[in-house]
Protein backbone atom coordinates (compact mmCIF):
# COMPACT_ATOMS: atom_id res chain seq x y z
CA UNK A 1 0.00 0.00 0.00
CA UNK A 2 1.87 3.38 -0.75
CA UNK A 3 0.79 6.59 0.62
CA UNK A 4 0.50 8.00 -2.88
CA UNK A 5 -3.24 9.63 -4.12
CA UNK A 6 -5.37 6.23 -4.50
CA UNK A 7 -6.59 5.59 -7.77
CA UNK A 8 -9.84 3.39 -8.17
CA UNK A 9 -7.74 -0.33 -9.60
CA UNK A 10 -5.94 -3.07 -7.97
CA UNK A 11 -3.35 -1.04 -6.14
CA UNK A 12 -6.05 -0.50 -3.34
CA UNK A 13 -6.97 -4.64 -3.07
CA UNK A 14 -4.77 -6.89 -5.42
CA UNK A 15 -3.19 -7.97 -9.07
CA UNK A 16 -7.53 -8.50 -9.75
CA UNK A 17 -9.33 -5.99 -11.56
CA UNK A 18 -12.55 -4.02 -10.35
CA UNK A 19 -15.86 -6.12 -10.66
CA UNK A 20 -17.05 -2.65 -11.37
CA UNK A 21 -15.44 1.23 -11.65
CA UNK A 22 -16.20 4.14 -10.12
CA UNK A 23 -17.30 7.13 -12.50
CA UNK A 24 -15.48 9.67 -11.04
CA UNK A 25 -11.98 10.81 -11.33
CA UNK A 26 -8.94 10.56 -8.62
CA UNK A 27 -7.99 14.18 -6.96
CA UNK A 28 -4.95 15.43 -9.41
CA UNK A 29 -1.45 16.10 -8.44
CA UNK A 30 -1.31 19.77 -7.98
CA UNK A 31 2.24 19.86 -6.37
CA UNK A 32 4.04 18.09 -3.46
CA UNK A 33 1.74 18.34 -0.83
CA UNK A 34 -1.00 16.60 -2.76
CA UNK A 35 1.38 14.04 -2.08
CA UNK A 36 1.21 13.86 1.79
CA UNK A 37 -0.82 11.81 3.39
CA UNK A 38 -4.05 13.15 5.12
CA UNK A 39 -5.90 11.61 7.64
CA UNK A 40 -8.81 10.53 5.68
CA UNK A 41 -6.33 8.67 3.06
CA UNK A 42 -4.96 7.08 5.91
CA UNK A 43 -8.22 5.79 7.21
CA UNK A 44 -9.38 5.00 3.57
CA UNK A 45 -5.87 3.15 3.03
CA UNK A 46 -6.32 1.35 6.19
CA UNK A 47 -9.84 0.09 5.36
CA UNK A 48 -8.76 -1.53 1.84
CA UNK A 49 -5.57 -2.72 3.15
CA UNK A 50 -7.70 -4.95 5.93
CA UNK A 51 -9.98 -5.81 2.93
CA UNK A 52 -7.45 -6.86 0.82
CA UNK A 53 -5.70 -8.95 3.38
CA UNK A 54 -9.23 -10.63 4.09
CA UNK A 55 -9.52 -12.40 1.13
CA UNK A 56 -12.90 -11.62 0.92
CA UNK A 57 -14.95 -12.73 -2.39
CA UNK A 58 -15.95 -9.45 -3.96
CA UNK A 59 -14.09 -7.13 -1.59
CA UNK A 60 -13.02 -5.29 -4.25
CA UNK A 61 -16.52 -3.88 -4.12
CA UNK A 62 -16.14 -2.76 -0.98
CA UNK A 63 -13.24 -1.08 -1.80
CA UNK A 64 -14.68 0.84 -4.83
CA UNK A 65 -17.65 1.93 -2.90
CA UNK A 66 -15.01 3.39 -0.45
CA UNK A 67 -12.94 5.39 -2.77
CA UNK A 68 -16.52 6.93 -3.88
CA UNK A 69 -16.72 8.50 -0.65
CA UNK A 70 -13.37 9.18 -0.57
CA UNK A 71 -13.79 11.64 -3.58
CA UNK A 72 -17.09 12.65 -2.50
CA UNK A 73 -15.11 14.14 0.49
CA UNK A 74 -17.29 12.03 3.38
CA UNK A 75 -15.93 12.45 6.59
CA UNK A 76 -13.39 10.18 8.18
CA UNK A 77 -16.19 8.83 10.48
CA UNK A 78 -17.82 7.59 7.75
CA UNK A 79 -15.37 5.97 5.51
CA UNK A 80 -13.82 4.26 8.85
CA UNK A 81 -17.06 2.87 9.89
CA UNK A 82 -18.59 1.98 6.54
CA UNK A 83 -14.76 -0.07 6.51
CA UNK A 84 -15.49 -1.57 9.40
CA UNK A 85 -19.34 -2.55 8.80
CA UNK A 86 -18.62 -4.07 5.73
CA UNK A 87 -15.75 -5.87 6.35
CA UNK A 88 -17.56 -7.82 8.91
CA UNK A 89 -20.44 -7.99 7.13
CA UNK A 90 -18.61 -9.71 4.09
CA UNK A 91 -16.81 -12.03 6.97
CA UNK A 92 -20.70 -13.10 7.55
CA UNK A 93 -21.65 -13.67 4.50
CA UNK A 94 -19.14 -16.06 3.74
CA UNK A 95 -19.90 -18.05 7.48
CA UNK A 96 -23.70 -17.75 6.41
CA UNK A 97 -22.91 -19.12 2.72
CA UNK A 98 -23.80 -16.50 0.38
CA UNK A 99 -22.31 -13.75 -1.50
CA UNK A 100 -23.02 -10.54 -2.34
CA UNK A 101 -24.32 -11.61 -6.11
CA UNK A 102 -27.22 -13.86 -4.18
CA UNK A 103 -27.70 -11.13 -0.98
CA UNK A 104 -31.52 -11.21 0.01
CA UNK A 105 -33.54 -10.24 2.85
CA UNK A 106 -32.84 -13.00 5.41
CA UNK A 107 -29.23 -12.34 5.52
CA UNK A 108 -29.68 -8.81 6.69
CA UNK A 109 -31.84 -10.62 9.49
CA UNK A 110 -29.38 -12.71 10.54
CA UNK A 111 -26.51 -10.47 10.42
CA UNK A 112 -28.71 -8.01 12.49
CA UNK A 113 -29.91 -10.96 14.80
CA UNK A 114 -26.31 -11.86 15.34
CA UNK A 115 -25.06 -8.12 16.13
CA UNK A 116 -27.77 -8.28 18.94
CA UNK A 117 -26.53 -11.77 20.33
CA UNK A 118 -23.17 -10.28 20.83
CA UNK A 119 -24.17 -7.54 22.83
CA UNK A 120 -23.97 -5.05 20.77
CA UNK A 121 -26.53 -2.05 21.45
CA UNK A 122 -29.65 -0.84 19.31
CA UNK A 123 -28.33 2.47 18.38
CA UNK A 124 -24.98 0.40 17.00
CA UNK A 125 -26.69 -1.83 15.04
CA UNK A 126 -29.17 1.43 13.27
CA UNK A 127 -25.78 2.28 12.83
CA UNK A 128 -24.53 -1.26 10.89
CA UNK A 129 -27.59 -1.67 8.92
CA UNK A 130 -27.93 2.37 8.39
CA UNK A 131 -24.45 1.77 6.82
CA UNK A 132 -25.00 -2.18 4.83
CA UNK A 133 -28.52 -0.31 3.17
CA UNK A 134 -26.09 2.57 2.04
CA UNK A 135 -23.94 0.12 0.44
CA UNK A 136 -26.64 -2.25 -0.91
CA UNK A 137 -27.66 0.96 -2.64
CA UNK A 138 -24.48 1.50 -4.22
CA UNK A 139 -25.10 -1.89 -5.70
CA UNK A 140 -28.23 -1.29 -6.73
CA UNK A 141 -26.88 1.73 -9.13
CA UNK A 142 -24.11 -0.59 -10.27
CA UNK A 143 -26.44 -3.07 -11.80
CA UNK A 144 -25.39 -5.49 -8.94
CA UNK A 145 -28.64 -5.99 -7.44
CA UNK A 146 -32.07 -5.64 -7.90
CA UNK A 147 -34.10 -2.75 -6.48
CA UNK A 148 -36.24 -4.48 -4.57
CA UNK A 149 -33.32 -4.85 -2.27
CA UNK A 150 -34.33 -1.48 -1.04
CA UNK A 151 -37.89 -2.07 -0.65
CA UNK A 152 -38.97 -3.18 2.75
CA UNK A 153 -35.93 -3.12 4.51
CA UNK A 154 -35.05 -3.94 7.82
CA UNK A 155 -35.79 -1.24 10.79
CA UNK A 156 -34.98 -1.66 14.38
CA UNK A 157 -36.31 1.08 16.68
CA UNK A 158 -34.64 3.34 18.39
CA UNK A 159 -34.97 3.31 22.48
CA UNK A 160 -36.58 6.03 23.45
CA UNK A 161 -34.03 7.24 26.07
CA UNK A 162 -35.40 10.35 28.13
CA UNK A 163 -33.11 13.02 28.53
CA UNK A 164 -31.16 13.42 31.84
CA UNK A 165 -31.15 16.13 34.17
CA UNK A 166 -28.63 17.05 36.89
CA UNK A 167 -30.83 17.42 40.14
CA UNK A 168 -30.67 20.70 42.31
CA UNK A 169 -28.14 19.60 45.13
CA UNK A 170 -25.62 18.50 42.43
CA UNK A 171 -26.25 21.84 40.48
CA UNK A 172 -25.44 23.60 43.43
CA UNK A 173 -22.03 22.26 44.43
CA UNK A 174 -21.28 22.42 40.54
CA UNK A 175 -21.60 26.10 40.73
CA UNK A 176 -19.79 26.26 43.62
CA UNK A 177 -16.36 24.96 42.71
CA UNK A 178 -16.68 27.46 39.31
CA UNK A 179 -13.93 30.28 40.44
CA UNK A 180 -13.23 31.57 36.74
CA UNK A 181 -15.78 34.46 35.64
CA UNK A 182 -15.88 33.25 32.01
CA UNK A 183 -16.82 29.75 33.09
CA UNK A 184 -19.12 30.57 35.08
CA UNK A 185 -20.52 32.66 32.61
CA UNK A 186 -20.80 30.06 30.32
CA UNK A 187 -22.00 27.12 32.52
CA UNK A 188 -24.53 29.85 33.99
CA UNK A 189 -26.13 31.18 30.52
CA UNK A 190 -26.54 27.35 29.35
CA UNK A 191 -28.19 26.14 32.11
CA UNK A 192 -30.78 29.78 32.15
CA UNK A 193 -31.27 29.22 28.52
CA UNK A 194 -31.33 26.02 27.33
CA UNK A 195 -28.61 26.49 24.43
CA UNK A 196 -27.10 24.31 22.98
CA UNK A 197 -23.48 24.57 23.47
CA UNK A 198 -22.45 25.27 19.83
CA UNK A 199 -25.28 28.31 20.03
CA UNK A 200 -23.17 29.17 22.79
CA UNK A 201 -19.93 29.09 21.49
CA UNK A 202 -21.28 30.82 18.67
CA UNK A 203 -22.89 34.14 19.95
CA UNK A 204 -21.36 37.42 19.46
CA UNK A 205 -21.71 40.50 21.57
CA UNK A 206 -23.93 42.18 18.77
CA UNK A 207 -26.66 39.10 19.45
CA UNK A 208 -27.21 40.06 23.01
CA UNK A 209 -29.91 42.53 24.08
CA UNK A 210 -28.89 43.20 27.54
CA UNK A 211 -31.75 45.63 28.39
CA UNK A 212 -34.14 42.52 27.62
CA UNK A 213 -31.89 40.11 28.74
CA UNK A 214 -32.45 38.35 25.64
CA UNK A 215 -30.01 36.52 22.94
CA UNK A 216 -30.83 36.00 19.42
CA UNK A 217 -29.29 33.14 17.75
CA UNK A 218 -30.04 33.89 13.99
CA UNK A 219 -29.44 30.43 13.18
CA UNK A 220 -30.12 27.53 15.30
CA UNK A 221 -27.48 24.65 15.36
CA UNK A 222 -30.29 21.97 14.37
CA UNK A 223 -32.88 22.93 13.03
CA UNK A 224 -31.93 26.31 11.28
CA UNK A 225 -34.31 28.59 12.43
CA UNK A 226 -33.78 31.91 14.70
CA UNK A 227 -34.86 31.92 17.87
CA UNK A 228 -34.31 34.31 20.71
CA UNK A 229 -33.27 32.89 24.36
CA UNK A 230 -33.62 34.62 27.98
CA UNK A 231 -31.39 34.41 30.62
CA UNK A 232 -31.80 35.25 34.46
CA UNK A 233 -30.65 37.37 37.24
CA UNK A 234 -27.87 35.27 38.39
CA UNK A 235 -26.82 34.54 34.28
CA UNK A 236 -26.78 38.02 33.94
CA UNK A 237 -24.35 38.72 36.87
CA UNK A 238 -22.06 36.84 35.72
CA UNK A 239 -22.00 37.35 32.03
CA UNK A 240 -21.35 41.49 33.62
CA UNK A 241 -18.46 39.97 35.47
CA UNK A 242 -17.22 37.65 32.32
CA UNK A 243 -17.51 41.17 29.61
CA UNK A 244 -15.86 43.35 32.87
CA UNK A 245 -12.41 41.18 31.95
CA UNK A 246 -12.93 39.74 29.00
CA UNK A 247 -10.68 40.88 25.73
CA UNK A 248 -12.39 43.28 23.60
CA UNK A 249 -10.65 42.59 20.66
CA UNK A 250 -12.98 39.20 19.29
CA UNK A 251 -16.57 39.82 18.19
CA UNK A 252 -17.61 36.81 20.28
CA UNK A 253 -18.60 36.22 23.77
CA UNK A 254 -16.21 33.75 24.56
CA UNK A 255 -13.33 33.87 22.16
CA UNK A 256 -10.64 31.85 22.20
CA UNK A 257 -6.96 31.68 22.84
CA UNK A 258 -6.05 31.24 19.18
CA UNK A 259 -9.36 31.14 17.35
CA UNK A 260 -12.10 33.52 17.36
CA UNK A 261 -14.22 31.27 18.90
CA UNK A 262 -13.87 29.13 22.11
CA UNK A 263 -13.90 25.24 20.98
CA UNK A 264 -16.07 22.70 22.02
CA UNK A 265 -13.17 20.82 23.36
CA UNK A 266 -12.16 23.64 25.62
CA UNK A 267 -16.11 24.25 26.88
CA UNK A 268 -15.92 20.49 27.47
CA UNK A 269 -12.64 20.53 29.33
CA UNK A 270 -14.22 23.28 31.85
CA UNK A 271 -16.91 21.19 32.71
CA UNK A 272 -15.09 18.16 33.05
CA UNK A 273 -12.99 19.71 35.51
CA UNK A 274 -15.79 21.63 37.25
CA UNK A 275 -17.26 18.06 37.67
CA UNK A 276 -13.74 16.60 38.87
CA UNK A 277 -13.58 19.41 41.62
CA UNK A 278 -17.30 18.84 42.88
CA UNK A 279 -17.01 15.13 43.38
CA UNK A 280 -19.58 14.61 40.64
CA UNK A 281 -17.35 12.79 37.69
CA UNK A 282 -19.36 9.66 38.44
CA UNK A 283 -22.31 10.80 37.39
CA UNK A 284 -21.45 10.99 33.80
CA UNK A 285 -23.19 14.24 33.44
CA UNK A 286 -22.10 17.10 30.65
CA UNK A 287 -22.95 20.17 28.70
CA UNK A 288 -25.71 18.92 27.48
CA UNK A 289 -27.27 17.58 30.30
CA UNK A 290 -27.43 21.73 31.62
CA UNK A 291 -29.92 21.98 28.64
CA UNK A 292 -31.73 18.81 29.92
CA UNK A 293 -31.89 20.34 33.37
CA UNK A 294 -33.03 24.15 31.79
CA UNK A 295 -35.66 22.30 30.06
CA UNK A 296 -37.45 20.19 33.24
CA UNK A 297 -36.95 22.95 35.53
CA UNK A 298 -39.31 25.39 33.23
CA UNK A 299 -42.03 22.58 32.96
CA UNK A 300 -41.78 21.89 36.98
CA UNK A 301 -41.72 25.42 37.53
CA UNK A 302 -45.30 25.73 35.36
CA UNK A 303 -44.08 26.66 31.60
CA UNK A 304 -46.72 25.77 29.08
CA UNK A 305 -44.91 22.99 26.68
CA UNK A 306 -45.42 24.77 23.38
CA UNK A 307 -43.35 28.35 24.75
CA UNK A 308 -40.65 25.53 26.25
CA UNK A 309 -40.86 24.26 22.46
CA UNK A 310 -39.93 27.78 21.53
CA UNK A 311 -37.09 28.52 23.63
CA UNK A 312 -35.55 24.82 23.13
CA UNK A 313 -35.56 25.41 18.96
CA UNK A 314 -37.26 21.87 18.52
CA UNK A 315 -38.70 21.94 15.31
CA UNK A 316 -41.49 18.91 16.79
CA UNK A 317 -43.03 19.22 20.01
CA UNK A 318 -42.68 15.10 20.01
CA UNK A 319 -39.00 16.10 21.11
CA UNK A 320 -39.80 18.70 23.87
CA UNK A 321 -42.60 16.08 25.21
CA UNK A 322 -39.93 13.81 26.26
CA UNK A 323 -39.11 16.37 29.17
CA UNK A 324 -42.71 16.46 30.25
CA UNK A 325 -42.60 12.19 30.42
CA UNK A 326 -40.34 12.81 33.16
CA UNK A 327 -41.68 15.74 35.01
CA UNK A 328 -43.25 14.44 37.74
CA UNK A 329 -43.50 16.93 40.05
CA UNK A 330 -45.52 18.63 37.01
CA UNK A 331 -47.96 16.29 36.48
CA UNK A 332 -48.38 15.76 40.27
CA UNK A 333 -49.38 19.31 41.10
CA UNK A 334 -51.31 19.41 37.58
CA UNK A 335 -52.90 16.27 39.32
CA UNK A 336 -53.48 17.86 42.42
CA UNK A 337 -54.92 21.26 41.09
CA UNK A 338 -57.47 19.92 38.83
CA UNK A 339 -58.68 17.41 41.40
CA UNK A 340 -59.21 19.99 43.73
CA UNK A 341 -61.39 22.10 40.99
CA UNK A 342 -63.57 19.16 40.60
CA UNK A 343 -63.86 18.65 44.39
CA UNK A 344 -64.84 22.68 44.65
CA UNK A 345 -66.98 22.32 42.08
CA UNK A 346 -65.41 25.26 40.61
CA UNK A 347 -65.50 25.72 36.51
CA UNK A 348 -62.48 23.89 34.34
CA UNK A 349 -61.81 26.84 32.95
CA UNK A 350 -61.94 26.18 29.17
CA UNK A 351 -60.68 29.77 28.01
CA UNK A 352 -57.35 28.18 29.20
CA UNK A 353 -57.31 24.98 26.08
CA UNK A 354 -54.68 26.35 23.29
CA UNK A 355 -56.76 25.45 20.22
CA UNK A 356 -54.07 26.29 17.49
CA UNK A 357 -51.99 23.67 19.41
CA UNK A 358 -54.58 21.47 19.63
CA UNK A 359 -55.21 22.20 15.63
CA UNK A 360 -51.44 20.89 15.26
CA UNK A 361 -51.55 17.65 17.18
CA UNK A 362 -54.68 16.75 14.94
CA UNK A 363 -53.20 17.35 11.66
CA UNK A 364 -49.91 15.41 13.17
CA UNK A 365 -52.40 13.08 14.05
CA UNK A 366 -54.27 12.95 10.77
CA UNK A 367 -50.91 12.86 8.79
CA UNK A 368 -49.02 9.79 10.64
CA UNK A 369 -52.65 7.96 10.26
CA UNK A 370 -52.32 8.59 6.33
CA UNK A 371 -48.46 7.64 5.89
CA UNK A 372 -49.19 4.88 7.95
CA UNK A 373 -51.77 3.66 5.15
CA UNK A 374 -49.32 4.12 2.04
CA UNK A 375 -46.80 1.77 4.30
CA UNK A 376 -49.40 -0.58 4.60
Amino acid sequence: MTNEFLPSDQTLVSSKPLSVHYTGNPPPAAGPASWLPNPKRKVLQRCCSRLAASGLPESELVVEYLYGKYIKNLSVHTIRQSGTVLLSFLNFLVNDGATLQTLTRQNIAAFVENKQNTGLKSTSVIGHLRAIYAFIAFLVDQGILPPTMMQRKIRIKKPDSLPRAIPHQDISLLLKVVRSARDRAMILLLLRTGMRIGELLAVKIKDISFSERKILLYLGEKNYQGRAVYYSEDAEDALQQWLHIRAQDSSYLFPGKRTPQLSYSAAWSVMQQSLKQAGLSNKKYSLHSLRHTFATDMLNAGMRIEVLQQLLGHQEIEMTMRYARMSDQTREHEYFKAMDNIEQGRCHEPHRINYELQKVFEEKKLLRAYGKKLSQ
